[in-house]
């Protein structure tokens, strides 16, 4: 008799927590408009790269990169939104086989993009630390030939490893893999920016330390501190990934400990909260480009006035 007491009270909380966590649900204007903006910014980053010479160089060749992929995802997320849309409005009939094929084929190009999007952010921190650290010798470590190497082995692999992952992923081995690595790089970001500020700071108290003779120390701390705004303004980007990505994978965690658990149910009610967070990662990081960088906002202005 106790026993059936405590099955019947947990039946009680269990239904009572899930009725207390409903799917929350995001209007499709708002999907589509975040979208069309973030395509649209990206875009238009990808364009001043290529249009400005002046931007032909090994940093901006990764922001165009973390754009492309960004337009990459905002592209297919606004396609299946559309398509989505007219299917409810009934202007679109789809059968099961293309639905689900379709579903396969964005969710690949959205792996892809979180995949390129994570290592493009690690090639421009590497990159930084190689500016700041290593001044004299960065143009001959990071040639134009070098950058078009790991851009191109970065979207290979990106495109290569996409399929599978999206295959595999009712197993919860590659979920692990996703998270792993997830983690791990946050873990060798983290490690480089926090490196690079440390050593940055012993290296300005050096030169502030240094006799007033000349304007060779105002050049270096000059430059010096055009490197540092670089990475504070990497520093923001990924600060950015962090906040746009991190609840998917806490969903992706949750899933694999507790698939049933009603409490967790709540969290993974705010699943499309999390797309939608995805989503709009791509529509932050432009607005980091045009805010911090003066040789985009000049080339914007060009693109715009010429």
């Amino acid at each position: 008799m106790v026993a059936l007491l405590v099955l019947v009270f947990l039946a009680a909380v269990s239904s009572m927590n899930q009725s207390d966590c409903p799917e929350v649900r995001i209007p499709f204007p708002v999907f589509f408009a975040v979208g069309a903006l973030s395509l649209a910014e990206n875009l238009l980053v990808v364009a001043a790269v290529i249009w400005n010479r002046n931007l032909h160089s090994p940093m901006y060749c990764f922001i165009c990169s973390l754009a492309a992929f960004n337009t990459v995802a905002s592209l297919a997320k606004t396609c299946e939104n559309l398509t989505m849309a007219l299917a409810d409005a009934g202007q679109l009939r789809m059968a099961g086989s293309s639905e689900t094929k379709m579903d396969d084929v964005v969710d690949s190009l959205l792996c892809m993009s979180f995949v390129g999007s994570i290592s493009s952010i690690l090639a421009i921190a590497v990159d930084r630390y190689i500016t700041i650290f290593h001044a004299l010798r960065y143009h001959n470590i990071m040639t134009m030939r070098r950058t078009g190497a790991v851009l191109a082995v970065i979207w290979t692999a990106c495109g290569v490893l996409a399929v599978p992952m999206v295959a595999f992923f009712r197993f919860n081995f590659i979920k692990i893999v996703l998270v792993v690595f997830f983690f791990a790089s946050l873990a060798i970001i983290c490690f480089l920016y926090v490196y690079m500020f440390m050593l940055a700071l012993i290296h300005a108290r050096r030169i502030a330390a240094l006799p007033a003779g000349g304007g060779r120390k105002y050049h270096r701390q000059g430059r010096r501190g055009g490197n540092m705004r670089g990475a504070l303004t990497l520093t923001i980007l990924f600060a950015a990934f962090l906040v746009c990505w991190a609840p998917f994978f806490l969903h992706l965690i949750i899933l694999m400990l507790c698939p049933t658990d009603p409490y967790c149910e709540c969290y993974r009610s705010l699943f499309e909260l999390h797309v939608l967070l995805m989503m709009s990662h791509a529509l932050v990081d432009p607005a980091i480009y045009a805010f911090r960088s003066a040789e985009l906002r000049h080339t914007f202005r060009k693109m715009f006035c010429s």
